[in-house]
């Protein structure tokens, strides 16, 4: 930790060293993100209730599955497949958010730019969650399928995010 401590106090706010602390806390949040995306389908397998008609054209069952699915009820896809993914992210990333605000950035977060941060990261989150469900089903939900579709959707979210954390929302002062 010295040698961190050290680059941190030399190179405090260089964008260059902050992208790399970044890149850091975001192994971090790998970490919890592909733990509990492996985990939650443990409590949500279960969970049969159809998603509402909004997101029923983003979860396509025709695309994401071949023939039948525990996943799919009447034709549509269940929140137990759609659980897993958005929780994952959603607590990984809002575990990050106030790393990244005390550790990386060194920033102070405001109650407007947490409800911005929130409000980004739940389209970000829907987004990549549809990514995740396609990547799972290309790889015909094979034993890596859901670390792969997790680690994909994080590197989207760090190319959203670092920005988002740098330039607007703990941008110095």
């Amino acid at each position: 930790m010295g040698l961190l401590k050290n680059l941190d106090e030399k190179y405090g706010s260089n964008a260059v060293w902050q992208f790399v602390k970044f890149n850091l806390v975001s192994f971090s949040i790998t970490a919890v993100q592909l733990l509990l995306a492996n985990l939650l389908p443990l409590v949500f397998d279960s969970v049969t209730t159809k998603l509402p008609g909004f997101l029923q054209g983003v979860f396509n069952p025709d695309v994401l599955f071949e023939g039948d699915s525990r996943y799919v009820v009447d034709g549509v896809v269940t929140f137990g497949y759609v659980l897993p993914f958005f929780l994952s992210n959603f607590i990984a990333n809002v575990y990050g958010y106030f790393v990244n605000m005390k550790a990386t950035f060194k920033g102070r977060g405001t109650k407007a730019g947490l409800f911005g941060y929130f409000a980004v990261l739940i389209f970000l989150i829907l987004f990549t969650t549809w990514l995740q469900g396609y990547i799972t089903a290309m790889m015909k939900n094979s034993s890596m399928a859901r670390t792969v579709a997790a680690l994909v959707a994080g590197m989207v979210q760090v190319a959203v995010l670092f920005p988002l954390e740098k330039y607007v929302l703990f941008k110095e002062r």
